[in-house]
């Protein structure tokens, strides 16, 4: 596996700081004496991003606690990301840049970022314990909130046994063409918004593969433990999950914090989305099946168990009740509007934090009641794969 180099210009010797270096000097001041090479460093892994690299980068570009290192890990693309973020890391104001270009990684996502991490532990002395203290990991079409990296290390400095602060992943909006579109697109920004909600808890079920902030000293557990960070398998579609498992494993907590926001692309058609959703449910049950039942499994099993009653209920509430209305007309029943009245009432409070227009959408129903058509094939159909299909290498 060869790479290509480029690194970011610095200052000439004895010429000023960028901004960026100075805020470094201000916060070793502020800390006291350093016992790490690295507060923050950020790898971005980046396969065909031309379109969204530069946002995410300039995203980190302006964050109130800037990071003191990016590598920007270009992933068997065949468009312009490599010059984009060669672009970035000339510019005098970003922070200090690297990009790695990748022509033949065969381990998707997880080989990218360990292809960082490993360049990085090369230049601290292999372990990351001692030498990083937080370590970012964030998707080239996400952009992150300007005080995304200085709230998570709040959290982190809360409590010594969090291994790992996951963002808050928001959709982002405007991106629509036509009708078809703007609906789809709408959805996800609520199902975004709402999976987002349910994530402020001391315990979350997965890191974000857009934006995750973890401690050094938890992914040294994890190379200690099996020589890498994440796992590198073709079989491996959702590294995300599959590390988070293993950190709850070696004894880290993860959580989730509401100010840690990322901003990420949404799927514009419905062929995107199902490929999205379906390697996300897949490589989850996949993960599930090689782990089996236990106290860090559990709850993810169950939760999907739940899911398909749930999505079965609702389907088949909702399309009698329609079916009914349309033969029969309205009920005069009380116990019919008490809950027609609360399936109205109730997704709407919980996606309030959107605006209302979201409440507006989903007090109507029909638009939801679409999407968790869809919503059900994915789950089904990841289900069945995962026991009929094998994952096919990617190269």
């Amino acid at each position: 596996m060869s790479a290509t180099v480029y690194r970011s210009r610095r200052s000439a010797p004895g010429g000023p700081d960028r901004p960026a270096e100075r805020r470094r000097k201000a916060r070793a001041t502020i800390y006291g004496t350093r016992t790490f090479a690295y507060d923050t460093v950020v790898v971005v892994p980046a396969r065909n991003e031309e379109v969204g690299i530069l946002t995410s980068l300039n995203s980190l570009a302006r964050q109130s606690v800037p990071p003191d290192l990016i590598i920007v890990v270009v992933n068997n693309s065949t468009d312009n990301t490599e010059a984009y973020a060669a672009s970035f890391a000339a510019r005098w104001q970003s922070p200090k840049t690297i990009v790695r270009v990748l022509p033949n990684n065969p381990h998707k996502k997880a080989g990218a970022l360990n292809h960082g991490i490993d360049w990085l532990r090369s230049q601290v002395g292999g372990r990351l314990d001692t030498t990083v203290k937080h370590l970012l990991t964030m998707d080239a079409d996400t952009e992150l909130h300007p005080k995304f990296i200085e709230r998570a290390m709040h959290v982190m400095e809360s409590d010594e046994s969090i291994g790992g602060v996951s963002a808050a992943c928001f959709g982002r909006t405007g991106l629509w063409r036509n009708p078809w579109q703007r609906y789809l697109l709408g959805m996800q920004i609520i199902e975004y918004g709402r999976a987002a909600n349910m994530r402020y808890r001391s315990e979350v079920h997965t890191m974000a593969g857009a934006g995750s902030f973890y401690r050094g000293s938890a992914l040294q557990s994890l190379i200690d433990l099996r020589g890498k960070v994440f796992w590198e398998d073709h079989r491996n579609l959702v590294e995300d999950y599959e590390t988070t498992l293993t950190l709850k494993e070696c004894g880290w907590k993860v959580t989730a914090n509401q100010l840690c926001i990322a901003y990420t692309d949404l799927m514009p058609t419905l062929k995107e989305l199902l490929q999205q959703r379906e390697r996300w449910v897949r490589g989850t049950v996949d993960a599930l099946r090689r782990r089996g039942w236990t106290k860090f499994t559990w709850h993810s099993i169950v939760t999907m168990i739940l899911g398909l009653f749930g999505a079965a209920y609702v389907l088949g509430w909702g399309t009698t009740q329609l079916a009914a209305l349309a033969v029969y007309g309205v009920p005069s029943q009380p116990v019919f509007w008490v809950l027609a009245a609360f399936w109205v009432i109730y997704p709407a409070v919980r996606v309030r934090n959107l605006g209302w227009k979201a409440m507006v959408v989903e007090a109507l129903l029909i638009p939801q009641l679409v999407y968790t058509v869809v919503r059900t094939y994915w789950i089904v159909s990841s289900i069945f794969k995962s026991y009929t299909t094998r994952v096919s290498s990617w190269k």
